[in-house]
């Protein structure tokens, strides 16, 4: 039988959760709706089951990456400038999935837009860079890229999240404040995927370069942290934030950006760490469901081992 949860249940001296007491989620549910699958290794925390880690190799981490990089760079690139990557950057090993949604936005805010074509940029580069490292330094095949959706998989996360009623669809290419909601769907969980992959990475050049992914992702995340705060996004932020938590274990380490009172930008523990995740618990996000079923954004599933 399914485990349901509210969002009302969770520790009620979690600021987060009163900007979330309307939304209710089977964590079940959710992480159906998101898709963030196995993986192979665990890592809890910053505990490793070494059994487990013995398993994945780092050509194994480098194409789950490759699969997240994919998700990231068509999203951005097709709401920049209205096409995703060429054929070139996402042939490989496994079966190449199509993209369904994704278009131009109109932003009404130069700086949004530019920011929106930084992000593209930077998420082409990774696939760029984490294609040619696979190939050049680990001696592996890319993995092609799965199949990939970008219109109705926003409207299930958008639904669980409480930011639409349960039979109404969100857009996240209708205007930049969309756009901006939209993001930090996924954006966190970058960072903290690869956080959570840095401790099994074995080649040390492999780790430079993740670390460089992982410092970007870090940029990235908090400037999208800090325009939704500018614009008043609190509510809307808690609320995505309160369902990735939801799904993701019974820990409680996600966070929004603040309150009218305060504001967080760099979502840290006590020691001003950011949290790591789990492969695991990065597709129970992505596939939106607790059984990692492939569903949400990769409706086929991820390519590659970690699955």
């Amino acid at each position: 039988m399914s485990e349901h949860i509210s969002f009302a249940d969770h520790d009620k001296t979690d600021p987060r959760i009163d900007q979330a007491t309307n939304v209710s989620l089977g964590r079940r549910g959710f992480i159906q709706a998101l898709g963030l699958g196995a993986a192979g290794a665990a890592i809890l925390g910053q505990s490793v089951f070494p059994a487990a880690a013995q398993a994945v190799t780092d050509l194994d981490i480098a194409n789950f990456a490759l699969n997240l990089e994919y998700l990231g760079a068509e999203f951005y690139l097709r709401a920049s400038i209205g096409q995703g990557l060429s054929d070139a950057e996402v042939a490989g090993t496994g079966t190449l999935g199509p993209v369904s949604g994704g278009r131009q936005i109109s932003f009404a805010t130069r700086y949004i837009g530019n920011f929106a074509n930084e992000l593209a940029r930077d998420e082409r580069g990774h696939v760029q860079t984490l294609r040619s490292t696979i190939t050049n330094v680990l001696g592996g095949t890319p993995i092609a890229r799965p199949a990939i959706d970008l219109a109705f998989a926003f409207t299930l996360a958008a639904r669980a999240a409480g930011l639409v009623g349960p039979t109404a669809t969100f857009d996240p290419y209708a205007n930049e404040n969309n756009f901006l909601q939209a993001a930090f769907i996924f954006e966190d969980v970058c960072v903290t995927a690869l956080a959570g992959a840095a401790p099994l990475i074995q080649n040390k050049t492999f780790l430079a370069t993740s670390s460089g992914f992982l410092a970007t992702e870090a940029y990235q995340a908090a400037a999208l942290r800090t325009f939704l705060y500018s614009r008043n996004f609190l509510q809307q932020a808690g609320q995505i934030s309160a369902a990735r938590d939801a799904v993701d274990g019974p820990q409680v380490d996600d966070q929004g950006i603040g309150d009218n009172a305060t504001i967080n930008i760099t979502p840290t523990d006590v020691n001003g760490l950011a949290f790591a995740r789990t492969p695991q618990q990065v597709l129970q996000i992505a596939y939106l469901n607790s059984a990692r079923t492939p569903t949400g954004f990769f409706p086929n599933g991820v390519n590659g081992n970690i699955r």
